[in-house]
């Protein structure tokens, strides 16, 4: 706590310039209240929206100044890059590469929305651009922000469930058979998510985070993958629902489940590992709680009010316990860690955060479904 009072007190707040994220985004509004959540960061430039109408109304919701609203983001960038601390990247992944490879050929501070890119060619391409030893990089991979999430890894890393043989985690959703009603108004999906890439679309979108929580859990990355794509939408040629087996050198073993077609899943996501000692369940629909079971017979239910022994900590505690902490919380626990790690960064230190992820944890989920992708051709495993 001593070193996050040093560090605000040099910078109470980083200035950050948007690049996309209007009000017609699925992820900006999120975004711009996690950063501002516990006063480490400030909006105060964006190029949010092409459509300028949305452009400007976004600008005027957020109070930003209409001087540093633009139209053109790479005008935006030009105008801002002395005065900001961080450009954050949310436009559309297929726009990613594009926008990155102009930040990064600039050597400007980045933090971007996952999917990084479309694909491991994606990923090569963006490559010369980007020196990690000079450049800062932050992808936001949020959901390893939640309190109780960073508990179980505590648990794991602590040997509480034994020796870890098999995890599962799945992602399922009902978006393209019954999008979303939102404030009255149906929420289809956007033109860009109704087309796959290098990699199927589903995969950027849902599956980076399988991949991420599971790596994030695990510390290793799987090794080979057995993978069926579907389709049951009325969008054709397209996959909406993913089943893959998954397999690690340590002997791991698990599967990963993401769908947009699963009718009565509004976010389904859940996270189940066992050990040889005890298992745990994550849902994030209830996300203050683990669920353990032990080869005693004794089953528990692990909260933030319980004896946790990271969860516990202030900074996972804005309310008390009975209020539950959601999705926007969690985000905002990924912003402070990025706030530290970029406070390290302008003061010339190497990044040591470990809930702060960038081009290489980002490359290794793009491979998998890569592999994914090869097994549902080959009918076979395949190795990532």
């Amino acid at each position: 706590m001593k070193h996050e009072a040093a560090m605000l007190h040099t910078h109470p707040t980083f200035k950050l310039a948007f690049i996309g994220g209007g009000n017609t985004s699925a992820v900006g509004y999120v975004h711009f209240c996690a950063a501002h959540m516990d006063h480490k960061f400030q909006v105060v430039a964006g190029a949010f929206c092409r459509n300028q109408e949305n452009n400007k109304a976004t600008g005027i919701h957020w109070g930003i100044s209409s001087d540093r609203v633009y139209d053109d983001w790479k005008y935006m960038v030009e105008a801002e890059k002395d005065h900001i601390d961080a450009f954050v990247v949310l436009t559309p992944t297929p726009h990613h590469l594009e926008v990155l490879q102009y930040l990064f050929e600039k050597k400007l501070p980045v933090i971007c929305e996952k999917a990084m890119v479309c694909g491991p060619k994606e990923i090569a391409a963006l490559r010369p651009y980007y020196d990690p030893e000079k450049q800062f990089l932050a992808v936001t991979f949020n959901y390893s922000g939640y309190a109780m999430v960073r508990e179980l890894k505590h648990l794991i890393n602590s040997g509480k469930l034994g020796e870890i043989q098999k995890i599962h985690l799945e992602m399922p959703q009902e978006g393209f058979r019954r999008p979303p009603d939102i404030a009255g108004k149906t929420s289809q999906p956007q033109a860009w998510r109704l087309q796959d890439a290098e990699v199927p679309t589903i995969c950027l979108d849902l599956g980076v985070h399988l991949h991420h929580l599971s790596s994030f859990l695990l510390n290793e990355e799987p090794s080979h993958t057995l993978a069926e794509f579907s389709n049951h939408s009325q969008y054709a040629n397209l996959v909406d629902d993913v089943h893959m087996l998954v397999k690690y050198a340590s002997g791991i073993k698990g599967s990963m489940w993401m769908s947009k077609t699963a009718i009565g899943h509004r976010n389904g996501l859940q996270v189940r590992i066992y050990g040889d000692i005890g298992s745990a369940k994550w849902l994030q629909l209830n996300p203050d709680e683990l669920e353990l079971n032990f080869n005693d017979g004794r089953r528990e239910i692990l909260d933030r009010a319980g004896q946790c022994d990271y969860a516990h900590q202030f900074r996972y505690n804005r309310m008390k316990p009975g209020h539950p902490t959601g999705f926007v919380e969690a985000f905002a626990n990924l912003y402070s860690d990025i706030a530290q790690d970029l406070a390290s960064f302008q003061q010339g230190q190497t990044s040591s955060n470990s809930y702060v992820f960038g081009l290489e944890h980002a490359a290794d989920g793009l491979k998998l479904f890569a592999a994914a992708k090869r097994s549902t051709q080959t009918l076979g495993w395949e190795s990532v």
